[in-house]
């Protein structure tokens, strides 16, 4: 299972000098097998210290912070030894040891030519953070392409690098996003996917709803492990919530997140602000603001906190939550649920670095994103999920707002004319679309 962080990571090494590594993400996104595993294996020896599972190993940051020193103490409680010079130390779940996220300061100061490399699932709950003297990265669950990556079909992925336009590739493609709808992007659900290949669909349906079933688990007891003095049962009244308003909507846009009803006796944004926060820090929600009128670029001087829109991080699990189960998947049945198709863009962007996120609505007038490109020009995104394709919200931003250009997501093979005003892609080639006529 490769992931495209990767690239950016032997850049990191490939520098003369640097700054530790900090990999962010939600849990269980697979921060320890990128940094481990495919990372890892560009060294000549690799020291990972797991602050969850090993406690003790607090005790390396309890005195000096000097880098030697602290390399020293590693060396005496992991018995290994340690270059400076050559290995890769990993750091996870750094999160857990505070004294281990200051340490990094003075590892970017003292020793730049080190191999430093930390990870965790609880940075952004962190109450002090070492600003400027790290790189840090955020992992999220696979894209589409990562997945098409781990069906190992390289013909398959050659026309989708390539955003080919046919029926045949159409097919394919389309085959390959309802599946990736119904695993998502987290990697022990895409890993026995393909994995189980050869097992009846029943069986890889019930083994990916198992992992689905566990990670959902694994994050209710975080609520109450981190929260603090955030309110775990409404932590998780909000996390719940995300995926049953979204099923609200049938053919229409998602709406903004309503605050009433979702918590006994709160029914404002100031009343879910910090239980909203907590899930956005820790990686479990992606937000989208709605705007009116005339969009300016830059997009966030005009959000509101108090209106803004809910996603979850993670396609699959959001099927999940909701019992979507694969046969009405595949059967397309979910054509007007225009929410998933949405929440997908919404993954896709996030992962090209696009977060928070916006969009529009005037009147009855609804663009489900709205961009700007290299020069700061305003571009409108819209979702079509299904084969109703008629933008009639597009339409209207056009004549309201005058775009130089425009992009349009379908459930159909998009457009194949050499079209470079309204444009108009499949959904699958979210990625394409975007990186190429907004980040280049």
């Amino acid at each position: 299972m490769q992931r495209e962080l990767l690239t950016t990571l032997l850049n990191w090494k490939a520098l003369p000098e640097r700054k530790p590594l900090l990999i962010d993400g939600a849990r269980q996104t697979g921060k320890t097998y990128l940094l481990q595993t495919l990372f890892g294996q560009h060294f000549p020896r690799v020291l990972r210290i797991d602050f969850l599972e090993s406690p003790k190993m607090a005790d390396a940051f309890a005195g000096s912070l000097v880098p030697q020193d602290v390399l020293t103490n590693i060396e005496l409680l992991t018995g290994q030894p340690f270059n400076l010079q050559t290995d890769l130390l990993i750091l996870d779940e750094i999160g857990e040891c505070p004294r281990a996220v200051t340490a990094l300061k003075y590892f970017a100061e003292q020793t730049p030519q080190a191999f430093i490399a930390a990870s965790g699932s609880n940075i952004g709950l962190l109450n002090t953070f070492p600003v400027g003297k790290v790189e840090q990265y955020n992992l999220r669950p696979l894209t589409f392409r990562e997945f098409l990556l781990a069906a190992n079909e390289p013909a398959l992925l050659k026309v989708y690098d390539a955003a080919q336009n046919s029926a045949a590739t159409h097919s394919r493609l389309f085959e390959k996003l309802t599946d990736y709808y119904f695993t998502g992007g987290m990697p022990e659900a895409v890993s026995l996917w393909f994995k189980l290949v050869d097992q009846s669909i029943l069986e890889r349906v019930r083994a990916v709803a198992k992992v689905q079933a566990d990670l959902l688990a694994g994050y209710s007891r975080d609520f109450g492990k981190y929260a603090g003095k955030t309110d775990a049962a409404l932590i998780e009244a909000i996390f719940t919530a995300v995926p049953s308003q979204l099923a609200a909507v049938v053919d229409e846009s998602v709406k903004r997140f309503k605050f009433k009803d979702v918590y006994a006796r709160k029914s404002r944004y100031q009343d879910l602000e910090t239980g909203i926060a907590w899930l956005e820090k820790c990686r479990l929600v992606l937000k989208n603001y709605p705007l009116e009128g005339l969009p300016r670029s830059s997009l966030a001087a005009y959000k509101k906190d108090n209106m803004v829109k809910l996603f979850l991080f993670d396609v699959g699990l959001l099927n999940h939550m909701l019992g979507v189960s694969y046969l009405e998947l595949k059967q397309q049945n979910f054509e007007y649920k225009g929410y998933i198709a949405e929440n997908f863009v919404q993954q896709e962007l996030a992962a090209l670095g696009i977060d928070p996120c916006f969009s529009w609505h005037d009147a009855r007038a609804e663009i489900e994103f709205i961009l700007t490109d290299a020069t700061g020009n305003i571009v409108p995104l819209e979702v079509k999920s299904g084969k109703r394709t008629r933008a009639r919200s597009l339409q209207s931003f056009i004549e309201k707002c005058q775009p130089l250009k425009t992009i349009k997501l379908t459930g159909t093979q998009g457009s194949s004319a050499l079209e470079q005003q309204h444009l108009v892609y499949p959904l699958y080639y979210t990625a394409h679309a975007v990186t190429q006529h907004l980040l280049t």
